[in-house]
């Protein structure tokens, strides 16, 4: 038997060929590809007097100046982080505010409520713009009944303020999950000493457990800043029409939007972009990695006991529902119902402007069937082949001996970095300089490759967690009985991982069929998606097409996640 056991030592000697190195080599290799491929080329350009297939541009430090000096970019800047700064304080007081009153206290329906407000992160921001339109906006439902009863209506979405509320109520389901897992995290001995010494209910929500959270709110702080500057969406649709312009709305101007695009000052831009978000990101982990002295829990740690709210607890249920309904279900709800109407308003009866109108359109138009039929292609297919790399890069990080996997895993997570904006043009770049890719480029492969990109860290998070509670002792016992890594990979953890697969299959997705930002500056005619195919109706003007669009979107989404819970029983959020 110990000669039999020796046996896989001796086959694992070296100089002997291993067939996991190719493997872990070549996916390494892919990956740096993958990510260097819209950063090169925009670093590059940013150096550049013309385009980067343009061989008489030389380098030149001039496209800085030039971009500092252009009119009304001071402001442009100033626009860009004040609305980011503006929707993180409106995202982090209701995630915060949420949190706690889900996840710490007895209100009533809290558990159903919770489910309502995370809604706005499946849905892609420019379709909970367009909701936000169709029931707030100057033709809006509510604005047109208000101003039926009462006149001039309060609020303007056409501004920095209302862009911020738009974006932080978009973004506030973030703040909501991390701080939701920091608040039932905490000593319940700090706040019983707490309610000992005499403090009520909301005296040791903000001395005791509020302190404990800062943590987890610095942290989805500087995430939901990050995302303010990436926005693209809110700004676009609200801020134009006013001439608010930010950065991203900036770069889509003398871009996507433009004839002959200075490619200088797009690079430039783009690049000062990517400076901005790299920092911030790195700012998020030093955060995270300096969270230990909040730590309260130990090994006998029980669960907090929930705050009773007392009289107010009424109240708050309906200041509750109230912010859920209009914030989230009342837009999209008036957004699916604009799709079935021909115009939609509260001086007019329902039943008189019902109509499939919108939808025959969808499928008479070519390119909105197209656009239709290309989102669930790039989806299906892209996010099964997304999901397998994903899963290479998991395991190679997490259950090999790889020398360079701790650089793999930075590799990797470094996306979260890159806005869809910036990753688009960068594509854009990569293959105009790359001879040969010109098919690829006029094609939805290129999204396929694009979207893969953008979300590895995202399906990261939703396999990493499950092969880092797997015992390695699983590993370690069939390599003792002969099995290489690509064997033990196969047999052992592949069939453990399915689970974790599946989840992050559905994740991406639902991210594949939402995104938007990237697609953009990629699509040609005949590689429209449906985000591309929403601008470009949005612009003429269709409103009805427009939300006979999102609404088969948000059906999708929708289907999809609650196929995954109630089959699968996949979790999707953190």
């Amino acid at each position: 038997m110990s000669n039999a056991i020796a046996e896989p030592g001796a086959a694992a000697a070296p100089g002997r060929f291993r067939r996991e190195v190719p493997i872990q080599y070549g996916m390494a290799a892919l990956v740096v590809v993958l990510v260097a491929a819209p950063l090169v080329p925009i670093l590059y350009q940013s150096f550049l007097t013309g385009a980067l297939y343009d061989h008489d541009a030389r380098l030149t430090l001039g496209n800085f100046a030039r971009l500092a000096q252009t009119d009304g970019f001071g402001t442009v800047l100033w626009n860009t982080f004040l609305l980011a700064a503006l929707s993180t304080i409106v995202a982090q007081v209701f995630g915060t505010a949420a949190a706690i009153l889900f996840g710490r206290t007895d209100l009533p329906g809290a558990r159903v409520l919770g489910e309502l407000f995370l809604w706005p992160i499946y849905l892609s921001a420019l379709v909970l713009s367009f909701g936000w339109y169709s029931i707030y906006g100057p033709a809006g439902y509510i604005t047109l009944f208000w101003q039926s009863i009462l006149g001039e209506a309060p609020w303007n979405l056409y501004s920095i303020g209302g862009m911020a509320v738009i974006a932080g109520v978009s973004q506030a389901p973030l703040a909501y999950l991390y701080c939701l897992s920091s608040a039932g995290m905490t000593d319940p001995t700090l706040e019983e000493a707490a309610r000992v010494s005499g403090a009520g209910t909301f005296r040791t929500l903000w001395r005791i457990t509020l302190p404990l959270m800062m943590p987890a709110i610095a942290y989805s702080a500087v995430l939901n800043f990050t995302i303010g500057l990436e926005l693209l969406s809110v700004p676009l649709i609200f801020g134009e029409p006013a001439g608010v312009t930010v950065l991203t709305t900036f770069l889509y101007n003398i871009s996507a939007t433009s004839p002959r695009p200075d490619h200088g000052l797009v690079a430039t831009a783009a690049a000062l972009m990517l400076v901005v978000i790299v920092f911030l990101v790195w700012l998020q982990g030093r955060l995270l990695g300096n969270t230990r002295r909040f730590v309260t829990l130990g090994g006998k740690a029980t669960r907090p006991r929930p705050f009773r709210l007392g009289g107010l607890r009424w109240p708050l249920f309906a200041a509750c529902v109230a912010y859920v309904v209009l914030t989230g279900v009342a837009p999209i709800g008036m957004l699916v119902l604009r799709a079935f109407t021909s115009f939609l308003s509260p001086m007019v009866p329902l039943v008189d402007v019902l109509t499939l109108e919108n939808f025959e359109i969808l499928w008479r138009e070519p390119v909105y069937a197209r656009s239709i039929t290309n989102s669930f292609v790039v989806s299906l297919v892209g996010a099964a082949g997304a999901t397998a790399l994903i899963g290479m890069i998991a395991l190679i990080v997490h259950r090999s001996e790889f020398r360079f996997r701790n650089a793999l895993h930075y590799t990797a997570l470094f996306p979260r970095a890159i806005p869809g904006v910036v990753a688009g043009i960068g594509f854009f770049y990569a293959f105009a300089l790359l001879p040969g890719l010109g098919g690829i480029r006029n094609s939805i492969w290129i999204l396929v490759i694009a979207f893969t990109m953008r979300f590895i860290p995202t399906g990261l998070g939703a396999v990493a967690p499950m092969l880092l509670q797997v015992s390695p002792d699983l590993d370690r016992a069939a390599r003792v009985q002969g099995a290489d890594w690509w064997t033990t990979t196969r047999r052992i953890m592949a069939p453990l991982m399915r689970p974790a697969l599946v989840a992050c299959y559905t994740i991406l997705f639902i991210s594949f069929f939402k995104e938007y930002s990237t697609a953009i500056f990629l699509f040609a005619p005949g590689s429209e998606v449906i985000g591309t195919a929403l601008l470009q109706t949005w612009v003429q003007g269709e409103v009805g097409v427009v939300a006979s669009l999102a609404a088969i979107q948000v059906v999708v989404i929708a289907v999809c996640i609650t196929t995954a819970r109630t089959i699968f029983g996949v979790k999707l959020h953190g």
